[in-house]
């Protein structure tokens, strides 16, 4: 079977530059929304078809997430094959740029695992089509911060939904990943009055938890952590961390966190609602960094005005739930259904065609 069989993606763009090493693929997988809005990933990938194939999933999450966040824009992703470490500088993030500029406006740029706002600065020397840059370039900066509210705003509306109420206070709460989003999060759980429990691959994450947040109680892994008597699991970090293997251990009655893409499969989703576990959507409860990045490419940047809009998380989550409990559903299925039903409906506005 090919890679590409029932894919339903509109255009995906090989991007070869061999003087500068730049090997990047864009996927584009819909615009009905409008401009297709997704991150660029710098990642060392054991081969081409494993970068395509991430591509390919990435970006069709975008359009689910970016149709449910309420923004005009459609779902697209970027790749950009190496490691950032070694492979990336100012002539290939350049020579990434003219190649986002030659699609003419249809995918919009921002930052992704393995790129940051300097490196958006050096690509929108290149394309006007570029977002998450720097504030000394006059962009909105870091987009984590509200990544992390947003997720904090699902956590809160899935306990309402679970214990009926949102305080957290004396719950535990398990944050697997102190990364961009992890050390973000864990003072929203503090001041809430939640008991937190951490873990992180990296040493000198973990070294910033204990400086920073001595209350915090580390363990030594995911494993360990999901078998700690937690009431809710964050997972901030990698993928595909909800599989087979970590439901039989993992004891939270909420799993909400960052990381894309927690599912190792999509049946997972049912497999969590028969063990009364409630699963927020991560593209759901993760979209703050995309809406900040949404308001910096369509106007002035107002942090006030994404934080704003990143606070409706908790109302859609609480749609979500409510959804899913009423037709019998899982959270996942429902959230997908939201998000078809407004590219459908409003995607079949581009038929009214506009010259301008």
């Amino acid at each position: 079977m090919s890679i590409f069989d029932g894919s339903g993606h509109e255009q995906v763009v090989f991007c070869h530059d061999p003087d500068s090493g730049l090997r990047a693929i864009i996927a584009i997988y819909s615009t009905a929304l409008g401009p297709a809005l997704g991150g660029t990933r710098f990642y060392p990938y054991a081969s081409e078809e494993d970068a395509l194939n991430d591509v390919l999933h990435l970006s069709e999450g975008m359009a689910y997430k970016n149709a449910i966040a309420g923004l005009d824009h459609g779902g697209g992703k970027a790749v950009i094959w190496g490691d950032p470490a070694v492979d990336k500088n100012e002539a290939l993030l350049r020579a990434y740029g003219r190649f986002v500029e030659s699609l003419g406006g249809r995918y919009v740029t921002a930052c992704d695992v393995g790129t940051y706002v300097e490196d958006m600065d050096h690509v929108a020397r290149e394309t006007r089509h570029v977002s998450g840059r720097s504030p000394e370039a006059g962009g909105a900066g870091d987009s984590s911060i509200l990544t992390a509210f947003g997720v904090f705003q699902g956590m809160r509306a899935a306990a309402l939904h679970r214990w009926g109420a949102v305080d957290l206070a004396g719950r535990t709460v398990g944050v697997a990943g102190l990364g961009k989003v992890g050390r973000h999060l864990i003072p929203h759980l503090l001041e809430a009055g939640a008991e937190v429990v951490a873990c992180d691959v990296n040493q000198a994450a973990i070294d910033w938890a204990r400086a920073n947040h001595p209350q915090v109680r580390i363990v030594a892994d995911a494993d360990e952590l999901i078998a700690s008597g937690i009431h809710v699991y964050a997972p901030c970090a990698l993928g595909g961390v909800l599989n087979e293997q970590t439901l039989k251990t993992l004891d939270a009655e909420i799993v909400c966190g960052a990381a894309n893409n927690q599912l190792a499969e999509p049946g997972v989703a049912a497999e969590l609602d028969r063990a009364g576990i409630l699963y927020c959507p991560d593209y759901v409860v993760n979209s703050g960094g995309v809406i900040q990045v949404a308001d910096e490419y369509d106007g002035a940047f107002d942090f006030k005005r994404a934080e704003r809009r990143t606070a409706g998380i908790f109302a859609t989550t609480s749609r979500i739930l409510e959804r899913a409990k009423g037709e019998g559903t899982t959270p996942v299925a429902a959230a997908n259904a939201i998000a078809e039903e407004r590219m459908a409906a409003v995607g079949r506005l581009q038929r009214v065609r506009l010259f301008r």
